[in-house]
């Protein structure tokens, strides 16, 4: 058994796990209650130094906290799209490898037609990445099943072809992992705004109800609504343009292991 095949399919890093997924949510949560107090309820955006009173003239900070207990939420639900981003952003980086995919594919069908494994194996190791990870455990089991006299071709293309389908396998699922994360924030975010700005128009039309109306009231009701209704939008947009970035990026990745794993298999039908 060569050295080459006793590597076997390997993963590229695949991001956050389940657990820290979790940890990283509970974190933005409780990073969102203490902006909302200590940033947004400091005492000095607010008249005399009173968070329950009215917010100083022009500051935003002290209008955002009018927004209600809705606003922590939200706080949370922006925070977790940025870390969750950044953490596909760093994962697709390193799926994506050192060069460009398609002269690296380019290289490999120059290693491919002069037989030689191991410089294609070596550009793999090299390039790195899940195109080149899928293409390597291709590349192994090519060398292997090639000098094998106790398989027919046919059997030969059919090994090669479920090696290269489970090396994919590993791969694609990595690519995806925690984009839902981004989709559901997209749709709660949304829904979330929407609760703040049901509530603190309730608040606003409370204030109208008993005669002469009190303004006070009135105004921090549609604050809530209107800091509410930003807020969840803001972060909505954020993680659609984020899920539909990440999503082109994937489909592109996706065909460009499909076109190696052709090339792959081509090659070897028309030697063997």
């Amino acid at each position: 058994m060569s050295k080459t095949q006793n590597n076997g399919l390997k993963r590229t890093f695949s991001g956050f796990s389940a657990v820290v997924a979790f940890l990283a949510m509970a974190i933005a949560l409780v990073a969102g209650i203490m902006i909302y107090k200590n940033v947004f309820g400091a005492p000095g955006n607010f008249v005399d130094n009173d968070p329950s009173g009215e917010p100083l003239e022009g500051n935003l900070l002290g209008v955002i906290y009018k927004g209600g207990f809705i606003v922590p939420g939200l706080v949370a639900i922006n925070i977790i799209i940025v870390i969750f981003s950044l953490e596909r952003l760093v994962t697709l980086l390193l799926a994506n490898g050192k060069g460009k995919s398609a002269k690296f594919i380019a290289s490999i069908k120059d290693y491919m037609s002069k037989n030689d494994f191991n410089g294609a194996i070596a550009a793999c190791d090299k390039q790195k990445g899940s195109l080149a990870a899928v293409v390597r455990a291709g590349m192994v089991k090519y060398e292997h099943i090639a000098s094998d006299q106790g398989m027919d071709k046919e059997q030969k293309l059919e090994t090669l072809k479920k090696e290269l389908e489970e090396a994919t396998a590993l791969e694609l699922p990595m690519l995806s992992k925690n984009l839902t994360v981004l989709s559901t924030c997209a749709t709660i975010a949304t829904l979330v705004g929407l609760i703040g700005t049901v509530l603190g128009m309730i608040r606003s039309f409370a204030a109208m109800s008993h005669g002469s109306p009190d303004t006070a009231a009135l105004a921090t009701g549609i604050s809530e609504a209107l800091i509410n209704t930003a807020f969840g939008i803001t972060a909505s947009t954020i993680a659609i343009i984020m899920y539909n970035v990440f999503s082109t990026q994937i489909d592109s990745m996706t065909y460009s292991i499909d076109e190696a794993s052709f090339t792959i298999v081509q090659d070897f039908s028309s030697k063997n």
